[in-house]
């Protein structure tokens, strides 16, 4: 029997959700977006592209601070410009100065802007890492794909969980992670499956198979 939950019954389980905060990464830093983020009131946070001599010449000077900029005259909006020592890090030495266009209520300083930014390349990272796990579907029923899509991420949240708590070894300084890989994880859950639901994995056959079953 085929699980087809009804629309309503979707709209129902999320209304509850709503947007705390947009994380976009330089395609969209154009006056547009900015001005519609600001329209909808929007919290988000972006990089910002070295359009302009005003904008060069504040990324090349200064400390950690907070300013007001306007792109191409039409919209403004507050600009973080968060400073960090390279350390040697890429064969480079000195001060690396970054600047995000953020407007939310949780950053209040340009290392706020930094540390909620990077959180954006941790939701890339499991995105790509549930598709492998994802089940496969020629439905074009948008409920049955994100029924799919979240038991992916559970799968994913598991296997981070069992990695932590049984594999990785406790040690001084912060505990070892062993390697165990969520492909190693999906198939012994695969296994563990197919022993639980008795999947058969042989037919038995009254007479011996002919070549044609051969290579």
């Amino acid at each position: 029997m085929n699980y087809r939950p009804h629309p309503d019954a979707v709209l129902r389980s999320t209304r509850h959700l709503s947007v705390k905060a947009v994380y976009l990464d330089r395609g969209f830093y154009n006056s547009t977006c900015l001005g519609l983020l600001s329209t909808h009131n929007y919290a988000y946070v972006m990089p910002i592209v070295k359009w302009g001599e005003t904008i060069q010449d504040e990324l090349n000077r200064g400390w950690s601070r907070e300013i007001e900029h306007d792109l191409a005259g039409e919209v403004t909006f507050p600009v973080f410009i968060d400073c960090v020592y390279q350390q040697g890090r890429y064969d480079e030495h000195g001060v690396a100065r970054h600047g995000y266009a953020a407007d939310a209520p949780f950053i209040d300083t340009p290392r706020d802007a930094r540390e909620h930014y990077s959180k954006r390349f941790g939701i890339e990272s499991s995105y790509r890492l549930a598709k492998q796990s994802l089940a496969f579907t020629s439905s074009q029923d948008a409920g049955l794909r994100l029924v799919m899509f979240v038991v992916s991420l559970l799968l994913q949240n598991s296997w981070r969980y069992l990695h932590w708590k049984y594999v990785a070894a406790p040690r001084r300084g912060g505990r070892r992670l062993w390697n165990w890989s969520f492909t190693e994880f999906c198939e012994m859950t695969l296994r563990a499956a197919w022993t639980a639901l008795g999947v058969r994995r042989s037919v038995p056959a009254n007479q011996s198979l002919d070549d044609r079953f051969f290579r």
